[in-house]
């Protein structure tokens, strides 16, 4: 069995989450419940505080393969974004423009639930809304920006939503390398995870959820989950496993595992952030098609992530495809390039973990009150800010409530299942390796490559 130090090394936010690590007490014998959640990630963890919240009567148990927030909610790059995978133009063209404002708008506002909570439950999660920077060293990095603003205008949202910095305004922010201009927006917030998952994990205790660890669910038959030592009868089942479920998902091949890659500098000195800057502790990205995503952390380090993804064959997760030192090379050879005077700086810390894509990009959350099954995920790597209004979506399904939020246009959304194998594997793995070359020659020529950028267009449909 995983013991406290065996967890620590996952990730630079694990090895600094506070408290132990050594897993709950697993799941022996037979429990009743109302609602079985599975998975102590942040869906899970978010959904099942929301629900006790509401109503303290309930009997929430939720199952965790491993410890709460092992999975992405304790490795990602610490962003609460109100970012949406899908455009608003494919939300518009399938339920109508204001509900694409709605969602929008929804997401903006869970930025700012997630920093509530955070202050209501007593969780030090180093939340600060800083917004995010999305910096161009590129013109056609600029020009897919400037892409994304349009769509912003043309949606209704205006500069105090999102708006365009020149190179001079951008630096004055964060200083970065070869920085032509960058798009601002405050709607995002820099955070620690793990010291999220955890802390919801303590919250939902508080309120009486049971938490099961070391309890990962073989199967689910009905309203039953069956563990290895026990099981749990349920009204209602909740699926919030995200990339870390493919065994035992709702929908089989309805979301797909892909990995993503971060790495963690020393502590870099006074000198070096009087020189950056980065007092507002923005959350800073590119324009690049595999881009970076990076925070400056509470103890002044750069934690960075992207370079890199992979998709494993037939959708396995396994802990040796955590930790490919290529990627770990790019992602060191990006902070130099990017931030010169950290160029000498240790990596104290390098890993990785999966994250779940929908077929069509589409995050969905959703109840089958008939079979009582319920879901969410599909976040595609934006899923900090997105659990927390999933975790809300639900509680609201759940409970029967009639709210703006079970009036989303994402509530009840079915994604297309991804193609089965060897050919799920033939088109994601290659449309990555489509998506590097194209950054590769864009990065070389200053150009975005045209034919490229239509053969992975042609991938997505």
């Amino acid at each position: 069995m995983r013991t406290d130090p065996d967890y620590r090394g996952l990730s630079f936010w694990h090895e600094t989450a506070p408290g132990r690590l050594d897993p709950r007490p697993p799941l022996r014998g037979n429990v009743r419940a109302d609602v079985a959640i599975v998975g102590a990630g942040f869906t899970g963890l978010w959904t099942a505080l929301s629900l006790a919240a509401a109503d303290p009567s309930l009997r929430i148990a939720v199952l965790e393969r491993e410890i709460a927030g092992f999975g992405a909610s304790g490795r990602n790059g610490g962003w609460v974004s109100g970012a949406f995978p899908a455009p608003k133009t494919a939300i518009a063209a399938a339920h109508g423009r204001d509900a694409a404002i709605a969602m929008q708008r929804a997401l903006f506002d869970s930025v700012d639930e997630v920093g509530t909570a955070c202050l209501s439950e007593g969780i030090d999660a180093h939340y600060r809304k800083g917004g995010s920077l999305g910096v161009a060293t590129l013109q056609p990095e600029a020009d897919r920006f400037h892409a994304l603003l349009e769509e912003e205008h043309a949606f209704g949202f205006g500069d105090a939503d999102a708006a365009w910095l020149s190179a001079q305004e951008a630096q004055r922010r964060v200083r970065v390398d070869g920085a032509i201009g960058a798009l601002w927006t405050p709607h995002c917030a820099r955070v620690h995870p793990a010291r999220l998952a955890r802390g919801l994990a303590e919250a939902c205790e508080r309120r009486g959820v049971r938490i099961f660890e070391r309890t990962p669910a073989r199967s689910v038959e009905g309203r039953i989950v069956r563990a290895e030592h026990g099981r749990v009868r349920a009204d209602i089942v909740v699926f919030a496993t995200e990339g870390y479920g493919a065994d035992i998902q709702a929908r089989p091949r309805g979301v797909t595992p892909v990995y993503s890659y971060m790495v963690v500098t020393e502590p870099l000195p006074a000198s070096f952030w009087d020189q950056v800057g980065w007092q507002g502790y923005e959350c800073v990205w590119d324009g690049l098609r595999l881009y970076l995503y990076a925070q400056r952390t509470q103890d002044d380090r750069i934690a960075i992530g992207g370079g890199g993804v992979r998709y494993p064959f037939a959708s396995r997760v396994r802990p040796s495809f955590d930790r490919p030192q290529a990627v770990f090379r790019q992602l060191r050879r990006i902070i130099a390039e990017r931030w010169p005077a950290a160029a000498e700086a240790r990596i104290t810390n390098a890993w990785g973990g999966a994250l779940g894509v929908p077929r069509d990009w589409f995050p969905s959350v959703g109840l089958d009150p008939g079979r009582g099954v319920a879901w969410a995920g599909g976040y595609a790597g934006d899923g900090v800010a997105a659990a927390n209004l999933a975790g809300r979506t639900l509680r609201d399904l759940i409970l029967d409530l009639d709210t703006d939020l079970v009036n989303l246009p994402w509530t009840g959304h079915r994604s297309p299942a991804w193609e089965p194998e060897p050919l799920r594997w033939l088109g994601v793995a290659g449309g990555m390796r489509l998506v590097g070359l194209a950054d590769r020659r864009e990065r070389r020529t200053g150009r975005a490559p045209a034919l490229l950028d239509r053969a992975l267009d042609q991938l997505r449909r």
